[in-house]
């Protein structure tokens, strides 16, 4: 019998994350062919070009068995961590879109108005995102999934325990409390908080930075935003900056008791750890997209208001720290809430889920229009 040929649109390295605990369910299925393309990377050099980017890291898959391919017929099912800007090079492929971030930004549906003609099989985290993108209009052609969040699967499934491992990895003391620094890059509070982070976590506790992988690469934000990390991080040994490479936050955001972030989905992403994190306020109704439309879908001086703590001064972290450490019963109360309508089935099985979908998929309807198996498959 021929195998399900299985693509992962892996764009940007980081979006792994949000497939892995998917990625190896498929590969340790007899039934399926994986395959795996990296092809929109990009890094701006000399200010100006922006040069194709292959991180070593996609090496070492390759040894490792992964099968890269730049070839997009021949598949029987593509997954996505985002819309596909050329659908139709893909033919009759059944197109899943699991997103590579949850948050309150805009961009999600954005990319979905774009693409209203394609039919997706959108897999989403809890009922909020599956009201939200039905409010918004963007569906078309596609359909929504409530299946949970994949990306958190191996931290529910026990995974990540060995938090006194990693700490000493990077030369962190496993006795004091961490706190995990990990800005987006637009918008973002870098540039208000980048001394203050360092300057009130020095005496008492670790610091783990972790920033966005755009923040890296130049092309969607300045080359500056990781240079003035690298210049801080060396003179603060209670202090780590991960490298690149260092794709997938899930085990820092289990080795962490807390986080401080500004509009990342490592804020959604945390509250379903049932930890408590530190918002940095940012003036939301002025924070817009190039074409006007704003930029975050809610604002986040309201976000998580009664369950996170929220701070809107450099000086006031260290306070907002200790008082996240330390939540209130009404501030745990007001997070198991927000969990419950945020997230589906925090349970570990989320990409078990994800793959029967599309097994039951591939096996009612859509099964006829999906392209004729290959008598070779793709490279």
């Amino acid at each position: 019998m021929a195998k399900t040929n299985i693509l992962f649109k892996v764009g940007f390295l980081y979006h792994k994350a949000a497939f892995d605990p998917l990625i190896d369910l498929f590969l340790a299925d007899p039934r399926y062919d994986v395959y795996f393309a990296h092809d929109e990377e990009r890094l701006r050099k000399f200010l100006l070009f922006n040069v194709k980017y292959r991180p070593p890291l996609l090496d070492t898959l390759a040894k490792n068995g992964y099968r890269f391919t730049e070839e997009r017929g021949g598949f029987d099912v593509v997954i996505s961590g985002d819309t596909i800007g050329n659908a139709e090079a893909y033919g009759n492929a059944l197109l899943c879109f699991l997103n590579h971030g949850t948050g309150i930004k805009t961009i999600l549906y954005r990319n979905l108005a774009r693409h209203t003609h394609t039919a997706y099989e959108v897999f989403v985290e809890g009922q909020h995102r599956v009201d939200r993108i039905n409010a918004s209009g963007a569906i078309g052609k596609s359909r929504v999934h409530l299946v949970g969040l994949p990306k958190l699967d191996y931290y529910f499934q026990g995974k990540y325990n060995d938090r006194d491992s990693l700490l000493q990895r990077w030369c962190l003391d496993p006795n004091k409390k961490t706190v995990l620094f990990a800005p987006t890059y637009k918008p973002t509070c870098m540039y208000d908080i980048t001394d203050a982070i360092f300057e009130a976590t020095k005496d008492d506790y670790n610091l783990i930075v972790k920033l966005h992988h755009y923040s890296w690469m130049g092309k969607y934000a300045p080359h500056r935003q990781h240079r003035m990390f690298e210049e801080r991080a060396p003179h603060y040994p209670h202090s780590v900056l991960l490298p690149m490479e260092e794709y997938n936050i899930v085990p820092y955001m289990a080795a962490a008791d807390t986080l401080l972030s500004e509009a990342s989905s490592t804020v959604f992403d945390f509250l379903a750890l049932g930890k408590t994190g530190v918002i940095y306020d940012l003036p939301s109704d002025t924070l817009k997209h190039s074409d006007g439309q704003p930029l975050l879908d809610v604002d986040n001086r309201q976000f998580l208001k009664d369950a996170f703590v929220h701070v809107d001064r450099p000086d006031n972290l260290s306070d907002a720290i200790h008082s996240a450490l330390n939540p209130t019963p009404s501030m745990r109360a007001a997070a198991d809430r927000e969990r419950d309508y945020l997230f589906y089935k925090l349970d570990g099985h989320a990409s078990e889920r994800v793959k029967s979908t599309i097994e039951t998929l591939i096996e009612t309807g859509r099964a006829a229009t999906l392209p004729a198996r290959r008598s070779s498959p793709p490279r």
